[in-house]
Protein backbone atom coordinates (compact mmCIF):
# COMPACT_ATOMS: atom_id res chain seq x y z
CA UNK A 1 0.00 0.00 0.00
CA UNK A 2 1.45 3.35 -0.94
CA UNK A 3 0.07 5.71 1.08
CA UNK A 4 -0.74 9.32 2.17
CA UNK A 5 -3.07 11.85 3.32
CA UNK A 6 -4.60 14.71 2.66
CA UNK A 7 -8.39 14.38 2.75
CA UNK A 8 -11.10 13.26 -0.15
CA UNK A 9 -14.73 12.36 -0.64
CA UNK A 10 -15.70 8.90 -1.81
CA UNK A 11 -16.78 9.38 -5.05
CA UNK A 12 -17.87 6.92 -7.78
CA UNK A 13 -18.36 8.51 -11.63
CA UNK A 14 -19.14 6.22 -14.66
CA UNK A 15 -17.31 6.70 -17.77
CA UNK A 16 -18.83 5.85 -21.12
CA UNK A 17 -15.78 6.99 -23.69
CA UNK A 18 -16.33 7.32 -27.48
CA UNK A 19 -14.01 9.57 -28.72
CA UNK A 20 -10.57 7.68 -28.10
CA UNK A 21 -9.79 5.69 -31.52
CA UNK A 22 -9.47 2.43 -30.83
CA UNK A 23 -6.42 0.48 -31.75
CA UNK A 24 -5.36 -1.46 -35.07
CA UNK A 25 -5.43 -4.26 -33.18
CA UNK A 26 -6.10 -3.70 -29.56
CA UNK A 27 -5.39 -7.44 -28.53
CA UNK A 28 -2.46 -7.82 -29.66
CA UNK A 29 -1.60 -4.53 -27.98
CA UNK A 30 -2.77 -6.04 -24.75
CA UNK A 31 -1.06 -9.21 -24.66
CA UNK A 32 2.61 -7.59 -25.82
CA UNK A 33 2.29 -5.56 -22.62
CA UNK A 34 1.47 -8.42 -20.77
CA UNK A 35 4.17 -10.50 -21.70
CA UNK A 36 6.47 -7.63 -21.50
CA UNK A 37 6.21 -8.43 -17.66
CA UNK A 38 5.73 -12.49 -17.72
CA UNK A 39 9.96 -13.23 -18.03
CA UNK A 40 12.23 -13.17 -15.11
CA UNK A 41 13.57 -9.49 -14.96
CA UNK A 42 16.65 -8.65 -15.66
CA UNK A 43 18.49 -5.99 -14.63
CA UNK A 44 19.20 -2.24 -16.74
CA UNK A 45 21.73 -0.48 -15.06
CA UNK A 46 19.69 3.01 -14.24
CA UNK A 47 23.40 5.00 -14.39
CA UNK A 48 26.89 4.91 -15.16
CA UNK A 49 29.09 2.91 -12.54
CA UNK A 50 30.46 4.63 -9.54
CA UNK A 51 32.92 3.93 -6.42
CA UNK A 52 30.61 4.25 -3.82
CA UNK A 53 32.87 2.80 -1.08
CA UNK A 54 35.07 6.20 -1.40
CA UNK A 55 32.04 8.50 -1.76
CA UNK A 56 30.13 7.02 0.78
CA UNK A 57 32.37 7.27 3.88
CA UNK A 58 31.79 8.61 6.85
CA UNK A 59 28.35 9.61 5.33
CA UNK A 60 24.93 9.18 7.31
CA UNK A 61 21.46 8.61 5.86
CA UNK A 62 17.96 8.58 7.86
CA UNK A 63 15.12 6.96 6.60
CA UNK A 64 11.44 7.82 7.94
CA UNK A 65 8.66 6.17 6.32
CA UNK A 66 5.67 6.32 6.53
CA UNK A 67 4.94 4.15 8.92
CA UNK A 68 6.31 0.81 10.34
CA UNK A 69 3.54 -0.70 11.14
CA UNK A 70 2.61 -1.35 7.58
CA UNK A 71 4.45 -4.69 6.12
CA UNK A 72 5.56 -3.00 2.98
CA UNK A 73 7.84 -0.32 4.53
CA UNK A 74 9.18 -3.04 7.14
CA UNK A 75 10.46 -5.01 4.19
CA UNK A 76 11.71 -1.98 2.39
CA UNK A 77 13.61 -0.94 5.29
CA UNK A 78 15.21 -3.94 5.78
CA UNK A 79 16.62 -4.01 1.88
CA UNK A 80 17.73 -0.53 2.52
CA UNK A 81 19.65 -0.87 5.55
CA UNK A 82 21.18 -4.17 3.78
CA UNK A 83 22.48 -2.15 0.99
CA UNK A 84 23.75 0.34 2.76
CA UNK A 85 25.48 -2.36 4.66
CA UNK A 86 27.21 -3.52 1.97
CA UNK A 87 28.71 -0.21 0.70
CA UNK A 88 29.78 0.32 4.55
CA UNK A 89 27.76 4.00 5.13
CA UNK A 90 25.35 4.65 8.07
CA UNK A 91 22.13 3.78 7.51
CA UNK A 92 19.02 4.43 10.74
CA UNK A 93 15.74 3.50 10.07
CA UNK A 94 13.25 6.03 12.27
CA UNK A 95 11.44 3.34 13.75
CA UNK A 96 7.29 5.47 13.85
CA UNK A 97 3.58 4.33 13.62
CA UNK A 98 1.83 6.87 11.34
CA UNK A 99 1.99 9.56 13.79
CA UNK A 100 2.88 13.20 12.50
CA UNK A 101 4.90 14.27 15.47
CA UNK A 102 7.29 11.06 15.20
CA UNK A 103 8.00 12.25 11.43
CA UNK A 104 9.20 15.25 12.55
CA UNK A 105 10.93 13.99 15.37
CA UNK A 106 12.80 12.24 12.92
CA UNK A 107 14.06 15.30 11.34
CA UNK A 108 15.17 16.92 14.32
CA UNK A 109 17.26 14.00 15.18
CA UNK A 110 18.45 13.77 11.72
CA UNK A 111 19.83 17.81 12.17
CA UNK A 112 20.99 17.30 15.28
CA UNK A 113 22.98 14.23 14.77
CA UNK A 114 25.01 15.31 11.48
CA UNK A 115 23.09 12.88 9.45
CA UNK A 116 23.53 14.06 5.50
CA UNK A 117 20.62 12.94 3.99
CA UNK A 118 16.64 12.55 5.26
CA UNK A 119 14.77 10.15 3.19
CA UNK A 120 10.83 10.09 3.37
CA UNK A 121 10.04 6.78 2.11
CA UNK A 122 7.35 4.71 1.29
CA UNK A 123 4.48 6.81 1.00
CA UNK A 124 5.41 9.81 3.55
CA UNK A 125 4.33 12.93 1.48
CA UNK A 126 6.97 15.80 1.41
CA UNK A 127 4.31 18.33 1.65
CA UNK A 128 3.15 17.52 5.26
CA UNK A 129 6.33 18.49 6.46
CA UNK A 130 7.95 21.71 4.39
CA UNK A 131 8.92 23.46 7.53
CA UNK A 132 10.79 20.90 8.92
CA UNK A 133 12.18 20.32 5.09
CA UNK A 134 13.00 23.58 5.33
CA UNK A 135 15.44 23.32 8.54
CA UNK A 136 16.61 20.20 7.45
CA UNK A 137 17.85 21.73 4.14
CA UNK A 138 19.13 25.09 5.93
CA UNK A 139 21.16 22.48 7.74
CA UNK A 140 22.81 21.11 4.84
CA UNK A 141 21.26 18.13 4.76
CA UNK A 142 20.00 16.84 1.46
CA UNK A 143 16.39 15.37 1.13
CA UNK A 144 15.11 12.40 -0.47
CA UNK A 145 12.09 10.64 -1.44
CA UNK A 146 11.39 7.02 -2.02
CA UNK A 147 8.79 5.08 -3.61
CA UNK A 148 5.96 8.09 -3.45
CA UNK A 149 5.62 9.97 -6.51
CA UNK A 150 4.92 8.22 -9.94
CA UNK A 151 7.35 8.55 -12.73
CA UNK A 152 4.93 11.65 -14.60
CA UNK A 153 5.05 13.82 -11.00
CA UNK A 154 7.51 16.59 -9.91
CA UNK A 155 8.72 16.52 -7.12
CA UNK A 156 8.23 19.30 -4.60
CA UNK A 157 11.12 21.89 -4.61
CA UNK A 158 12.21 20.47 -0.95
CA UNK A 159 13.05 17.33 -2.43
CA UNK A 160 16.37 17.04 -4.05
CA UNK A 161 16.24 13.90 -5.53
CA UNK A 162 13.41 11.58 -5.69
CA UNK A 163 13.33 7.65 -6.16
CA UNK A 164 10.16 7.74 -8.37
CA UNK A 165 7.97 4.77 -8.93
CA UNK A 166 6.66 3.32 -12.63
CA UNK A 167 2.57 3.46 -11.52
CA UNK A 168 1.55 4.43 -14.33
CA UNK A 169 3.13 1.18 -16.30
CA UNK A 170 1.25 -0.52 -13.72
CA UNK A 171 -2.05 0.95 -14.61
CA UNK A 172 -1.28 0.41 -18.50
CA UNK A 173 -0.71 -3.58 -17.61
CA UNK A 174 -3.73 -3.86 -15.65
CA UNK A 175 -6.02 -1.91 -18.40
CA UNK A 176 -4.35 -4.59 -20.96
CA UNK A 177 -5.22 -7.72 -18.65
CA UNK A 178 -8.39 -6.51 -18.12
CA UNK A 179 -9.36 -6.39 -21.64
CA UNK A 180 -7.28 -9.63 -22.74
CA UNK A 181 -8.89 -11.53 -19.88
CA UNK A 182 -12.50 -10.40 -20.86
CA UNK A 183 -12.04 -11.56 -24.68
CA UNK A 184 -12.12 -7.61 -25.71
CA UNK A 185 -15.45 -6.67 -23.52
CA UNK A 186 -14.29 -5.26 -20.30
CA UNK A 187 -16.88 -3.61 -18.12
CA UNK A 188 -14.47 -2.79 -15.73
CA UNK A 189 -14.44 -1.11 -11.47
CA UNK A 190 -11.28 0.74 -10.76
CA UNK A 191 -10.81 1.17 -7.53
CA UNK A 192 -8.54 4.40 -6.37
CA UNK A 193 -8.12 6.56 -3.46
CA UNK A 194 -7.20 10.52 -4.51
CA UNK A 195 -5.86 10.90 -1.36
CA UNK A 196 -2.80 9.41 -2.36
CA UNK A 197 -0.70 11.30 -4.56
CA UNK A 198 0.55 8.58 -7.22
CA UNK A 199 -2.99 7.14 -7.52
CA UNK A 200 -4.38 10.20 -9.30
CA UNK A 201 -1.84 9.32 -12.62
CA UNK A 202 -2.18 5.65 -11.40
CA UNK A 203 -5.99 5.55 -11.98
CA UNK A 204 -5.87 8.01 -14.81
CA UNK A 205 -3.36 5.60 -16.70
CA UNK A 206 -5.95 2.79 -16.17
CA UNK A 207 -8.51 4.44 -17.84
CA UNK A 208 -6.43 6.05 -20.62
CA UNK A 209 -5.14 2.63 -21.50
CA UNK A 210 -8.81 0.85 -21.75
CA UNK A 211 -9.82 4.33 -23.85
CA UNK A 212 -7.33 3.18 -26.21
CA UNK A 213 -8.10 -0.38 -26.73
CA UNK A 214 -11.60 0.12 -26.20
CA UNK A 215 -13.17 3.17 -26.94
CA UNK A 216 -17.44 2.29 -26.24
CA UNK A 217 -16.28 -0.27 -23.21
CA UNK A 218 -17.94 1.31 -19.86
CA UNK A 219 -15.46 2.08 -17.05
CA UNK A 220 -16.56 2.91 -13.47
CA UNK A 221 -14.09 4.67 -10.76
CA UNK A 222 -14.44 4.18 -7.72
CA UNK A 223 -12.58 6.96 -5.33
CA UNK A 224 -12.25 5.85 -1.33
CA UNK A 225 -9.90 7.68 0.66
CA UNK A 226 -7.28 5.24 2.86
CA UNK A 227 -8.76 6.19 5.80
CA UNK A 228 -12.09 4.36 5.09
CA UNK A 229 -10.97 1.65 3.06
CA UNK A 230 -11.72 -0.74 5.11
CA UNK A 231 -15.74 0.73 5.93
CA UNK A 232 -16.50 1.57 2.62
CA UNK A 233 -14.23 -0.32 -0.68
CA UNK A 234 -16.64 -3.38 0.34
CA UNK A 235 -19.82 -1.47 0.85
CA UNK A 236 -19.40 0.63 -2.46
CA UNK A 237 -18.01 -2.89 -4.41
CA UNK A 238 -21.45 -4.21 -3.62
CA UNK A 239 -23.10 -0.89 -4.72
CA UNK A 240 -21.46 -1.04 -7.98
CA UNK A 241 -22.35 -4.32 -8.78
CA UNK A 242 -25.55 -4.38 -7.91
CA UNK A 243 -26.06 -1.18 -9.93
CA UNK A 244 -24.62 -3.04 -12.95
CA UNK A 245 -24.58 -6.79 -13.20
CA UNK A 246 -22.69 -6.56 -16.30
CA UNK A 247 -19.21 -5.33 -14.61
CA UNK A 248 -17.03 -8.51 -15.35
CA UNK A 249 -13.34 -7.15 -13.69
CA UNK A 250 -12.45 -5.01 -10.66
CA UNK A 251 -9.30 -3.11 -10.20
CA UNK A 252 -8.38 -2.12 -7.09
CA UNK A 253 -5.15 -0.45 -7.49
CA UNK A 254 -3.39 -1.54 -4.59
CA UNK A 255 -3.30 -4.54 -2.81
CA UNK A 256 -4.44 -4.19 0.38
CA UNK A 257 -7.76 -3.08 -0.91
CA UNK A 258 -8.52 -6.60 -2.27
CA UNK A 259 -9.24 -7.67 1.51
CA UNK A 260 -12.10 -5.60 1.21
CA UNK A 261 -13.22 -6.26 -2.65
CA UNK A 262 -13.34 -10.18 -2.38
CA UNK A 263 -16.35 -10.77 0.60
CA UNK A 264 -18.27 -8.17 -1.73
CA UNK A 265 -17.82 -10.30 -4.73
CA UNK A 266 -19.31 -13.24 -2.29
CA UNK A 267 -21.69 -11.37 -1.01
CA UNK A 268 -23.23 -10.30 -4.54
CA UNK A 269 -22.88 -13.65 -5.51
CA UNK A 270 -20.35 -12.44 -8.04
CA UNK A 271 -17.44 -15.17 -7.31
CA UNK A 272 -16.64 -16.66 -10.57
CA UNK A 273 -18.38 -14.28 -12.90
CA UNK A 274 -16.14 -11.05 -12.28
CA UNK A 275 -12.33 -11.48 -12.09
CA UNK A 276 -9.47 -9.00 -9.79
CA UNK A 277 -6.45 -8.01 -10.33
CA UNK A 278 -4.12 -5.47 -8.63
CA UNK A 279 -0.93 -3.77 -7.75
CA UNK A 280 2.23 -4.58 -5.20
CA UNK A 281 3.13 -8.11 -4.96
CA UNK A 282 1.95 -8.27 -1.55
CA UNK A 283 2.15 -11.58 0.67
CA UNK A 284 -0.98 -11.94 1.38
CA UNK A 285 -2.53 -11.01 -2.05
CA UNK A 286 -0.39 -13.68 -3.71
CA UNK A 287 -1.69 -16.05 -1.84
CA UNK A 288 -5.57 -15.43 -3.25
CA UNK A 289 -4.25 -15.47 -6.24
CA UNK A 290 -2.82 -19.09 -5.19
CA UNK A 291 -6.31 -20.10 -3.68
CA UNK A 292 -8.18 -18.07 -6.57
CA UNK A 293 -9.81 -14.98 -5.20
CA UNK A 294 -7.51 -12.63 -7.13
CA UNK A 295 -6.90 -13.57 -10.58
CA UNK A 296 -3.48 -11.51 -11.15
CA UNK A 297 -0.85 -9.88 -8.91
CA UNK A 298 1.69 -6.84 -10.36
CA UNK A 299 4.15 -7.85 -8.14
CA UNK A 300 7.69 -5.65 -7.68
CA UNK A 301 10.45 -7.04 -5.38
CA UNK A 302 11.22 -4.80 -2.45
CA UNK A 303 14.54 -6.37 -1.69
CA UNK A 304 15.30 -4.65 -5.66
CA UNK A 305 13.29 -1.64 -4.52
CA UNK A 306 15.65 -1.23 -1.26
CA UNK A 307 19.13 -1.67 -3.66
CA UNK A 308 17.64 0.62 -6.13
CA UNK A 309 16.33 3.28 -3.81
CA UNK A 310 20.30 2.91 -1.99
CA UNK A 311 21.55 3.97 -5.65
CA UNK A 312 19.41 6.57 -5.84
CA UNK A 313 20.69 8.53 -2.49
CA UNK A 314 23.64 7.62 -3.16
CA UNK A 315 24.01 9.64 -6.62
CA UNK A 316 22.91 12.60 -4.66
CA UNK A 317 25.21 12.50 -2.56
CA UNK A 318 28.15 11.55 -4.86
CA UNK A 319 27.36 13.88 -7.41
CA UNK A 320 25.43 12.07 -9.67
CA UNK A 321 22.69 12.45 -12.20
CA UNK A 322 19.44 11.38 -10.20
CA UNK A 323 17.93 8.05 -12.02
CA UNK A 324 14.60 8.76 -14.21
CA UNK A 325 13.13 5.82 -11.65
CA UNK A 326 13.56 3.09 -9.59
CA UNK A 327 14.90 0.52 -12.04
CA UNK A 328 12.25 -2.52 -10.37
CA UNK A 329 10.51 -4.57 -12.80
CA UNK A 330 6.78 -5.10 -12.57
CA UNK A 331 6.03 -9.15 -13.17
CA UNK A 332 2.94 -10.81 -13.70
CA UNK A 333 2.02 -13.41 -10.62
CA UNK A 334 -1.15 -15.56 -12.06
CA UNK A 335 -2.17 -19.40 -11.64
CA UNK A 336 0.74 -19.76 -14.24
CA UNK A 337 3.30 -19.07 -12.10
CA UNK A 338 2.01 -17.97 -8.63
CA UNK A 339 3.94 -21.13 -6.71
CA UNK A 340 7.33 -19.70 -7.46
CA UNK A 341 6.39 -16.55 -4.99
CA UNK A 342 6.41 -19.16 -1.91
CA UNK A 343 4.03 -21.08 -0.34
CA UNK A 344 3.09 -19.49 1.88
CA UNK A 345 4.05 -15.80 -0.50
CA UNK A 346 6.74 -13.83 0.40
CA UNK A 347 8.25 -10.22 -0.57
CA UNK A 348 10.71 -11.51 -2.62
CA UNK A 349 10.47 -14.88 -4.52
CA UNK A 350 9.95 -15.57 -7.69
CA UNK A 351 12.15 -12.43 -9.03
CA UNK A 352 15.53 -13.88 -9.36
CA UNK A 353 18.83 -12.08 -8.00
CA UNK A 354 20.17 -10.45 -10.46
CA UNK A 355 19.66 -6.98 -9.09
CA UNK A 356 22.31 -7.67 -6.05
CA UNK A 357 24.78 -8.73 -9.02
CA UNK A 358 23.55 -6.02 -11.24
CA UNK A 359 24.03 -3.63 -7.99
CA UNK A 360 27.50 -4.58 -6.46
CA UNK A 361 29.20 -4.50 -9.67
CA UNK A 362 27.72 -0.70 -10.31
CA UNK A 363 28.91 0.38 -7.32
CA UNK A 364 32.22 -1.14 -8.07
CA UNK A 365 32.36 -3.48 -4.96
CA UNK A 366 33.42 -6.22 -6.84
Amino acid sequence: MRLILASSLLAASTLAVASTPAAADPMADAKAIIEAHRAMPVFAAPGEPFDAKACMADKKVLSIPISMTIPFNVELQKAMASAAAEVGFTYTTWDNQLKLDQWVQGISQAISQDYDVVDLAGGLNPEVLGPQLSEARAAGLKISTTHFYDVTQPAVESVDYSGKVDFTGAGKLLAAWAYAQTEGKPNVLIIGSSDVLPSIPFVQSIQDQLKALCPDCKQTHLDVPVSEWATKIQSGTQSALLADPSINYILPIYDSMSQFVVPALRITGSEGSVKVASFNGTPFVLDMVREGQVEMDIGESLGWAGYAAIDNIMRMLCGKPEVAKLNVPLLVFDKDNIETAGVPANFDDGYGDAHLEGFRKLWMLK
